[in-house]
């Protein structure tokens, strides 16, 4: 009954609303016609209104979604050496997660997962190159597919690698399926990630300020072009880097790949504030007639971190922190204008990051050297890449000022692939058997501060795990990881060829494995696994 009254007194509440908003619009619209002679004033005066009634009748919703953020990465969260007021200020308005979780440990599967609401395993996901194809079946449904049956126009601004493409991308064309064949009406987009090639905006389908006397071309396979690359060319470089990120040297950072050609198309990375910024708050402003759903997912703070110079060496932890406060503030610009338009009260805000906190991920920024006192995963295990609690426990925020029932923080155990039925059920669609087979319907956690989670959860990283009440079971693993992996002695990744079993409720920091002392309770949460991988 939890789940079901919650909803209802909600939709009791929109219903009451919409049929007021409607019957003042009318109003609205009669007065208008008596009298004929408004002034210029008046006349925006009733558009402003008309725009408004017409919006509120569903909730806008912006998904803030953070790269390679930790769970103590916000002042919000427990981070003292520098400030985020801008998220903090969601934080003390909404909700704030102590036990929200990215569905993976890698930002490729955990896209992938809220996107579909399936498990990335289903589909073999995980860290792409930059010319990799569409992983996600355009054909299928889609978490802004299943908002546009709903009335809701659809915008993503930002980081993309899920694939572009069905093979082989020729970037001075027309580069589809994409975004568009998801379910998004408009995408800004970098193709993979700020560290890969090709170093280019994606609008829409097209590569954005493209020569065409000046043609891209890509490869993963072979050095192309005549750029310089890192490993002949150190005293280009704003920053040292290891071997897999010593390619392809652009705007003064070496990349993961080889590019030729294209040369006015190249981003630069200290303008990605601005730009993203400021795409976001126009697709704000062109959807705000009708409900819209804007997926904001950041480059930041994954590397290479190259932080405007509003942000450069005011956090004290070097780049790392610098790009922490670099998203807060472009947050905090985005909320300010929905704000301006009179939309925030009417919007759904989902906070959050794909995966756990990295420090040395491929470029020597000091990261690790600079941070002094500060905890990025706040006395977790791990990070990303990593099995253990900090691979996926992430900050959750939500606010919705019309819709949230208590605020305060919530310690319901939630993951971020719940967020398709979720919003299926505040858009009022009813979802096909087959689709979103993972995701549950966690809106009443979402609107209420009080309202409890899911019993058992599963966590991917190279292997599998799984949370059940207090207990965390974490699967052996016999595979391989990448080599550029298991040179980041740093990162504990949890993969063991024995079982691991940890009683979070005593050990939060998953030192004491206790799997020989449980193993009836190894063998029912194996058996839990083995259940969800049946799922279809």
């Amino acid at each position: 009954m939890g789940l079901v009254c919650p909803f209802n007194f909600r939709q009791i509440f929109m219903n009451f609303k919409i049929n007021s908003l409607c019957f003042f619009t009318l109003t609205v619209l009669l007065a208008t016609s008596a009298h004929a002679k408004l002034t210029s004033d008046d006349k925006k005066q009733t558009e402003q209104v008309t725009t408004t009634a017409l919006n509120n009748q569903k909730p806008n919703i912006v998904i803030f979604y953070v790269d390679d953020l930790g769970y103590g990465d916000l002042s919000s969260y427990g981070m003292k050496q520098a400030q985020t007021p801008n998220i903090d200020a969601l934080a003390a308005e909404g909700i704030r997660f102590t036990d929200a979780h990215s569905s993976a440990a890698t930002c490729t599967p955990s896209r992938y997962s809220l996107l579909t609401g399936q498990y990335a395993f289903r589909n073999n996901a995980a860290i792409l190159p930059g010319d990799a194809p569409l992983i996600i079946d355009h054909t299928k449904p889609t978490l802004p597919k299943m908002l546009q049956k709903a009335g809701y126009k659809t915008g993503v601004v930002g980081k993309w690698h899920l694939g572009l493409g069905d093979g082989f991308v020729d970037w001075n064309k027309a580069v589809k399926p994409g975004p568009i064949e998801l379910g998004f009406d408009y995408s800004f987009l970098i193709p993979a990630t700020a560290d890969r090639v090709p170093t280019v905006f994606l609008e829409n389908h097209h590569v954005v300020n493209l020569d065409p006397n000046d043609p891209i071309t890509v490869s993963y396979e072979k050095r192309i072009g005549n750029r310089p690359v890192g490993t002949e060319h150190p005293e280009l470089l704003k920053m040292s880097a290891d071997l897999q990120h010593s390619n392809t040297i652009v705007d003064g950072v070496s990349r993961i790949g080889w590019m030729a050609g294209g040369k006015s198309a190249e981003w630069k990375d200290e303008e990605f504030p601005f730009v993203f910024t400021n795409k976001a708050i126009e697709f704000i402003n062109s959807s705000k007639s009708e409900p819209f759903m804007l997926f904001f997912p950041f480059s930041d703070i994954h590397v290479p971190r190259v932080p405007n110079k509003m942000f450069a060496g005011k956090s004290g932890m070097g780049p790392r922190g610098d790009a922490i406060l670099q998203m807060d503030w472009m947050s905090g610009q985005i909320i300010d204008e929905l704000k301006k338009q009179g939309l925030y009260d009417n919007t759904l805000i989902i906070f959050s990051s794909d995966n756990g906190p990295v420090m040395d991920d491929g470029y020597a920024d000091q990261a690790e050297e600079l941070r002094g006192e500060h905890d990025p995963a706040a006395g977790y295990r791990g990070g990303k890449y990593s099995a253990y609690e900090a691979g996926t426990r992430v900050p959750m925020i939500i606010t919705y000022p019309e819709g949230i029932k208590n605020n305060g923080d919530s310690n319901a155990l939630v993951s971020q692939i719940d967020i398709y039925k979720s919003l299926a059920e505040l858009a009022g669609v009813k979802l096909d058997n087959s689709e979103a087979i993972d995701s549950k319907n966690m809106l009443p956690a979402f609107l209420d501060a009080k309202e409890s989670g899911r019993t058992d959860m599963l966590e991917e990283s190279f292997t599998l795990a799984i949370r059940s009440g207090k207990w965390k079971y974490i699967s052996p693993f016999n595979g391989t990881t990448p080599d550029w992996l298991a040179n980041k002695t740093a990162i504990e990744n949890g993969l063991k060829t024995e079982p691991q079993l940890f009683d979070l409720s005593k050990d939060r920091n998953e030192q004491h494995n206790v799997a020989d002392k449980y193993p009836k309770l190894v063998f029912s949460l194996r058996a839990k696994i083995e259940k969800i991988k049946a799922r279809k």
